[in-house]
């Protein structure tokens, strides 16, 4: 009896022992399942960081302001074409008469004042071929009128003067060809911006005549063409308005040299006679 017992102990002893290391087992892959679970969840949730993160930074590029230029190539393709185009050819003819005005003013620009103190030393050294010669080396209006009045040095003092104020004259013209067309450039880019604008509200109210309704949408985008083409307009002409208050400036500083350096060639010729 004692003898069955004793192996019935010792089988129970052994099943529970079994049961006890499977529960150990079992316990280690539960935590072991936990942690895998754990670290998935930190994935995920560092997964998730980035892709906030990473829709922050596009947020913030969407966000960040655009250029001046790319604002005004955004508007422009939203404007009318035909309109648009328009106005942008009148800004480039008159950027391209400012242009041609610009380069031919800078050439005809010199130091008048020394070229009228190597006249007079010339001409008080009694070379006036040297004089003449020296006009001829030079460019522009004030050597070419000097030029003029040296031709006639043999002529009498009002003879040379009159010379002078028509020759004058005829230089101060070639200094002032093509602004008329600065002008008118000018004065079409805005206007082709208004008209711009009248056509786009006679489009907006098609559209509601069409639709019958007034909606705040369908008068936007008339309305938006309208303005946008004003707006370029009124640019491109202050764009040549500036261009053309420089040409004009330079324009009277040639001039104002001219009137000076005739001055000062009626007095050295003065001089020169009474030797």
């Amino acid at each position: 009896m004692r003898r069955i017992l004793s192996k019935i102990s010792v089988v129970v002893l052994v099943l529970m022992t079994s049961s006890l290391v499977v529960m150990a087992q079992d316990t280690d892959s539960l935590k072991a399942g936990v942690a895998d679970t754990a670290r998935a969840a930190g994935v995920a949730d560092a997964a998730a960081a980035d892709t906030a993160a990473l829709s922050a930074d596009l947020a913030d590029l969407d966000e960040e302001p655009q250029s001046l230029h790319q604002v005004l190539k955004t508007k422009f393709i939203e404007g009318s074409a035909g309109f648009m185009s328009l106005v942008a050819l009148a800004l480039v003819l008159g950027l391209a008469f400012c242009i041609e005005r610009i380069i031919y003013l800078a050439l005809s620009e010199i130091d008048a004042k020394k070229m009228m103190k190597e006249i007079d030393a010339k001409l008080a050294a009694g070379d006036v071929e040297g004089a003449k010669a020296l006009c001829e080396a030079k460019r522009g209006p004030v050597a070419a009128m000097c030029r003029q009045g040296l031709l006639r040095i043999s002529s009498s003092a009002d003879s040379i003067e009159r010379s002078l104020s028509s020759y004058g004259s005829v230089q101060a013209a070639n200094l002032e060809k093509g602004c008329s067309w600065i002008t008118l450039f000018i004065a079409i880019a805005p206007s082709l911006g208004f008209l711009g604008t009248v056509i786009g509200m006679v489009m907006a109210f098609e559209q509601i005549q069409d639709v019958g309704d007034i909606s705040p949408t369908i008068v936007a985008s008339g309305m938006k063409v309208a303005l946008i083409t004003t707006i370029f307009g009124i640019i491109a002409a202050l764009v040549l308005q500036v261009f053309y208050n420089y040409i004009l400036s330079k324009i009277e500083h040639i001039t104002s040299q001219m009137e000076e350096s005739a001055i000062s060639l009626l007095d050295s010729i003065a001089r020169y006679k009474e030797r």
